[in-house]
C-alpha cells in the first residue's frame, strides 16, 4: 500500500469514470453528504408547489379531457 493514498473507487458499470487513480470517499464523508442531501430534499418538499406548475397541470388536465370526450383519460 502506498503512503498518502486512500481507498480507491470501484469501477462503475461502464468502467469509464472510476479507476485505480480515482480516490473513493470514505464512509464518514459519504454519510455526511447523504445527510445533507436528505436535509435539503426534506426542506424542498416542505415548499409549496409554484402557482405556475399548478396552472400547467390544470391546463394539461383540460387538454386531456378535450382529447377524451367520453370522459376516459
Amino acid at each position: 500500500m502506498s503512503e498518502g493514498k486512500g481507498p480507491r473507487a470501484p469501477l462503475d458499470e461502464d468502467g469509464a469514470a472510476a479507476g485505480p487513480d480515482q480516490p473513493a470517499l470514505d464512509r464518514n464523508v459519504q454519510g455526511r453528504i447523504g445527510s445533507h442531501l436528505r436535509a435539503m430534499y426534506d426542506e424542498l418538499m416542505q415548499q409549496p408547489i409554484p402557482d405556475r406548475f399548478v396552472d400547467l397541470i390544470a391546463e394539461l388536465e383540460r387538454s386531456a379531457a378535450r382529447e377524451a370526450p367520453d370522459g376516459k383519460s
